[in-house]
């Protein structure tokens, strides 16, 4: 038992370099409105022409990383930024058919984009982002805390320049209002701690048949 709360003790403090909140994947990027996101297979694109009405299309991204428009047939997009694809959708058109043409792309669904959601969960595994999600999201999308689930220490880590970072959350505490719901990017991974007292008191329910057995024999 003294284990048990000398455990408990040290799970309630932050480990040492443990981040209070982390940093965005690419702050420059959400500056811009995440222009610099990396278009992947399956995303799905809105294309819009500048006063060309009849040649805007929403389109999914396809396993070959092209996008199929009017006019100018299959495009190559993945692994480009929107800003890139911009300017090779507005070079095609520019080239036979406009001048001068206005092209913008906005990624409606992030569907190349993962979020990998483990540990005291109801279903832990691999998600597809289909658009921005938050903590509470992400942890919903595996259905939620499990029976020994602890609100109060979930881990989401991150690559920040090149290097692994983390924090911990309350999640509690958001559920109440007093801490903000902190935006997830694709390639997190969230971890759901376990709960010292939640865990103790599941594994005393699940030997207490063998306790009481013991004790009419010993």
């Amino acid at each position: 038992m003294p284990c048990l709360l000398l455990l408990s003790a040290c799970a309630a403090h932050h480990a040492e370099g443990e981040a209070q909140s982390l940093p965005e994947a690419d702050p420059v990027t959400e500056a811009l409105g995440r222009s610099e996101y990396r278009i992947g297979p399956s995303d799905l694109l809105a294309v819009t022409v500048f006063q060309v009405q009849d040649l805007n299309r929403e389109v999914r991204v396809n396993n070959a990383g092209q996008v199929s428009l009017p006019l100018i047939g299959g495009v190559d997009v993945a692994g480009r930024t929107v800003g890139e694809a911009e300017h090779e959708i507005a070079a095609r058109y520019q080239g036979r058919y406009l001048q001068n043409p206005q092209v913008s792309v906005f990624v409606k669904e992030f569907s190349s984009q993962r979020v990998t959601v483990s540990g005291a969960v109801k279903k832990p595994g691999i998600y597809p982002m289909s658009s921005r999600l938050t903590l509470l999201q992400s942890i919903a999308l595996a259905e939620g805390f499990n029976e020994v689930g602890s609100l109060r220490n979930v881990l989401v880590f991150r690559n920040v320049d090149g290097k692994r970072q983390y924090a911990r959350f309350d999640v509690s505490a958001i559920n109440r209002g007093e801490d903000q719901d902190p935006q997830i990017y694709g390639d997190d991974l969230i971890v759901v701690d376990t709960s010292a007292g939640k865990t103790t008191l599941r594994t005393l329910v699940q030997l207490a048949p063998f306790v009481a057995v013991w004790r009419a024999y010993r």
